[in-house]
């Protein structure tokens, strides 16, 4: 089922509230009745983890008395964007056709089912306890577990997820000497591990948070017929989940013998029906397993592109495909991920002359190796 998105900014600059109320009209005029809106990101400059609990119990609030029994997945994390504004948004919505749309929560965690001939689809966001801003283990074993608990309640597994978005609070800092990123991938191998069986891993983005916490969105998919799943790798570089131990940072986690590293996909394509859509995991300047670019934030906006172009190739996709074949592509979203803010206009002034015309998302994030200066998701619509 095609997706469509939108990005939304504030038009003038004001408090927290008076941004997201701007971002909450443009919403009203732009996603017209003929749209659904399945998932909402509000990415927000926010000071610190407990003001963040408060304004997400705002957002909700207001989610609900504007949307109503439509109410989509929400995530509100501490990613601002580009200064001045402190609020920006991010908006997925399918058009309304003859699926059938279910709006549910789980412990305060909103989640939509969506149903149609060709498959069951599960988007969720902000999954998380909120319990545990201080521990990277606990909090990434709770939101797991919460992601596995939503999908048994609509008989499906960690098999069914196919693209995943991990944010990690503090993802480069260490505890103990254990980098805050290794023990996430730690937990998300165990929990790989026990709960799922396929080949193959999601498309996924692991990205830093300004505070503690992990919080989890997914999309998990239940495929009838003909329709399909294919990884896409990027011949330029090494699986992520094939990268050695040198690369992998700080010291082993608990009881294991070695560090695991994150198990992704580069880009996965999903064909449900007559469409095709190519998620793209976050992408980031690294060639084989070595990053490029170091502190060139040029350098790496442009190796970063390359490698997205990769994984879109069309002569490249067509080689992959057995049964169908593709006559062009055509990028819906990119989202892109600034470690720092000064680099936000360089890396906006070449996104805007490759992808000229996308919605786009610039928001401010540490990226999963220390050394990476940026990093670029996007969805990609594969025309047949």
């Amino acid at each position: 089922m095609r997706k469509f998105y939108f990005v939304f900014y504030p038009s003038i600059q004001g408090s927290l509230t008076e941004e997201w109320e701007q971002c909450l009209k443009q919403i009203r005029t732009a996603v017209s009745s003929e749209y659904t809106t399945i998932k909402l990101n509000v990415f927000a400059d926010l000071p610190d983890f407990g003001t963040s609990l408060l304004f997400r119990e705002e957002i909700l609030k207001s989610v609900s008395e504007n949307f109503g029994n439509s109410s989509p997945a929400v995530n509100i994390t501490i990613h601002p964007p580009e200064k001045p504004w402190k609020i920006a948004v991010e908006l997925t919505a399918l058009l309304n056709s003859s699926v059938k749309i279910i709006c549910k929560s789980y412990y305060g965690v909103p989640y939509v089912v969506i149903e149609s001939d060709t498959s069951k689809e599960v988007w969720s966001a902000g999954v998380s306890s909120y319990k545990y801003p201080g521990d990277t283990f606990k909090a990434a074993n709770d939101s797991f577990t919460m992601m596995v608990n939503i999908l048994g309640i609509e008989n499906m597994s960690l098999n069914n997820i196919v693209r995943q978005w991990n944010y990690i609070g503090n993802i480069l800092s260490d505890e103990g000497g254990s980098q805050n990123y290794q023990i996430f991938n730690e937990v998300r191998n165990d929990f790989y591990s026990r709960y799922r069986d396929v080949k193959g891993y999601p498309a996924a983005t692991g990205v830093g948070m300004k505070s503690g916490n992990v919080a989890l969105d997914f999309c998990a998919l239940d495929l009838k017929g003909s329709s399909g799943i294919l990884a896409v790798n990027n011949p330029d570089q090494i699986n992520a989940y094939d990268y050695g131990q040198e690369v992998l940072k700080g010291l082993l986690v608990r009881e294991h013998s070695v560090k695991h590293p994150p198990k992704f996909e580069r880009a996965l394509i999903i064909k449900t029906g007559k469409d095709m859509h190519l998620h793209i995991s976050g992408t980031a300047s690294i060639i084989g397993q070595e990053t490029i670019g170091r502190d060139d934030i040029e350098q790496q906006t442009l190796v970063t592109i390359r490698n997205l172009h990769n994984l879109t190739d069309k002569g490249y996709i067509n080689k992959l495909l057995q049964n169908a074949s593709i006559s062009s592509e055509r990028y819906s979203l990119i989202r892109v991920y600034i470690k720092s803010q000064k680099d936000f206009k360089a890396v906006r002034q070449i996104c805007d002359q490759h992808f000229p015309g996308i919605p786009a998302l610039y928001i401010e994030a540490d990226i999963c190796r220390d050394d990476l200066l940026m990093e670029i998701e996007a969805e990609v619509e594969l025309n047949q």
